[in-house]
């Protein structure tokens, strides 16, 4: 599939780093570091604008390296980028470390993965089918 794309940042477009990866690796499109205290948040700019195909999102997701690394991961997660979304795709960073840290110009700080969606349309009942769980949630299967 193929998806248009406008890159008016200073870096190469996003890509795989494997053939197995799912996430296209998103950059700081920024010109001088950012310092982010500890649990402090920014919005980083990407210079990248996206047009999906209806039917599709992108979801922006944590680096595990950046997180496990440097504490940072993203507060919106996943953040969901619509089909008719046009604007600049931005990264909501925050620092979850107790030590200041750095976001190095061109640095990868998110991962983008392409997902398809269907819209639904509700049907009202009065009452759901009955399953081997029922209403049990939050840990009622074990573990």
């Amino acid at each position: 599939m193929q998806v248009k794309i406008i890159n008016q940042s200073s870096f190469p477009l996003p890509q795989y780093e494997t053939t197995g990866s799912a996430g296209l690796d998103l950059r700081a499109n920024i010109a001088e570091p950012i310092s982010l205290s500890s649990l402090e948040r920014t919005l980083v700019p990407t210079g990248l604008f996206i047009e999906l195909p209806h039917g599709y999102e992108a979801q922006v997701r944590p680096r595990s390296g950046l997180s496990i690394k440097k504490g940072l991961t993203l507060v919106n997660s996943p953040g969901t980028i619509d089909s008719d979304y046009r604007g600049e795709i931005k990264i909501i960073l925050v620092n979850l470390s107790n030590q200041p840290q750095t976001v190095e110009p061109g640095e990868r700080i998110a991962q983008m993965v392409i997902a398809k969606y269907e819209q639904i349309e509700w049907a009202e009942v009065a009452v759901l089918s009955e399953t081997e769980r029922g209403a049990g949630g939050f840990g009622s299967t074990g573990g």
